[in-house]
């Protein structure tokens, strides 16, 4: 991974062990105080791919640092992980408003520590990716509404506003969401055609009648924001994520962290939150494995407490997971995984949703018709 790591912390031992395990991935910068940490990344804004910051140091403490580069803008872009011995909810809850992406409690253990770190610097190169990206596409708008302009001088200034605006939305969103889809794959096996059709199993839910009160635009965006339902992966250890074989207790623990990471990801991406899909995004992200009898997670809420949007790519993820091969095994048939949703072998769902999923078959059967779903 590119860019300097800066390591501040006045604890020599702790930056000796810091360092060692990031050795092989950057340029590693040592600070012994909070001044030193803060002259250095003014002097090289941009270039830092991570700091970890000791939040007790002489001089200028962590909270300090954390507060000038909040004020500066500069922890939008610059990833900040917080170090500490002991875990004070109110020291925790103000690092995290003022943008600290995770805490790191002593004593430091290197894999864990090293997995949570270059998880979130791949997620923020993404994102540079996506603003990148947003700005090209920006441009091209730009460029076609100039030419559409050209093309049509005779047209309202109200309908060419119009259009252009509609280009704009929908060049950003698949962007945006291609985007995000991209960061996941670097870290998950099963998140490349599994978003896709994530995506559009959910936009054939919603083009039945239990979409019905949903505008064209909203069933778009909703499937758009679907593609990003396990972007909280990306904060997954690989072991976990990855593992050829069942979860213990304690795996499936963290597995589970994934629904609030990802609604947190998302909150972090001024980009993301400008968009008209964002709400849509952040619903899914966070309540796609709650249930409706109330047997999922994280929240534990039920019925239509979820929002529908959640409910239908959390039906859509138990279809696409049963049908595709996994790392933890074989695909199943299509009316073997119909079956076992019929029987609620893979959690309640909503009646409504049953009933669709019914009436879907033939054209469920005919996206899996063919050979296994292959990642």
């Amino acid at each position: 991974m590119p860019g300097y790591l800066v390591i501040a912390d006045d604890n020599e031992m702790s930056r000796t062990l810091l360092a060692e395990v990031f050795r092989n991935d950057y340029d590693i910068i040592e600070c012994t105080d909070g001044n030193d940490c803060l002259s250095w990344l003014l002097r090289n804004e941009g270039r830092a791919a991570a700091l970890i910051l000791d939040m007790v140091m002489p001089s200028l403490d962590g909270m300090g640092v954390l507060k000038e580069l909040n004020d500066r803008n500069m922890t939008k872009i610059l990833p900040v992980f917080c170090i500490t011995g002991h875990r004070d909810q109110q020291i925790i809850s103000r690092a995290y408003q003022l943008g600290a992406m995770d805490f790191i409690t002593k004593p430091i253990f290197p894999d864990v520590v090293s997995r949570r770190v270059n998880a979130v610097v791949e997620l923020f190169e993404a994102r540079k990716k996506l603003g990148h990206l947003v700005t090209v596409q920006h441009k091209k708008v730009v460029e076609q509404a100039g030419t559409i302009d050209s093309l049509n001088r005779d047209m309202a200034d109200k309908d060419r506003k119009v259009l252009e605006q509609a280009i704009t939305i929908s060049n950003l969103n698949r962007g945006m969401a291609e985007a995000m889809a991209t960061a996941i794959e670097f870290r998950s096996n099963e998140s490349g055609n599994h978003v896709r059709r994530i995506s559009a199993i959910t936009r054939m839910f919603l083009e039945t009648d239990l979409g019905a009160h949903l505008a064209r635009e909203e069933i778009d965006q909703i499937a758009t924001a679907a593609i990003m339902h396990d972007v909280g992966k990306i904060s997954i250890p690989d072991d976990v994520l990855n593992k050829p074989g069942r979860l213990t207790p304690a795996e499936f623990v963290v597995m589970k962290q994934h629904t609030v990471l990802g609604a947190m990801v998302l909150k972090k991406i001024p980009q993301m939150r400008n968009q008209p899909f964002y709400r849509y995004a952040y619903d899914i992200a966070l309540c796609h494995h709650e249930r409706w009898d109330g047997g999922g997670y994280p929240r534990g809420i039920k019925g239509d407490e979820i929002p529908l949007w959640a409910q239908v790519v959390s039906i859509a993820d138990v279809i696409d997971a049963l049908v595709s091969r996994r790392v933890y095994k074989d695909a199943i048939p299509f009316g073997k995984a119909r079956n076992m949703i019929l029987k609620g072998d893979c959690g309640v769902f909503n009646p409504r949703l049953i009933r669709v999923f019914e009436q879907l078959r033939p054209q469920l059967e005919t996206l899996y018709s063919g050979a296994d779903a292959d990642e």
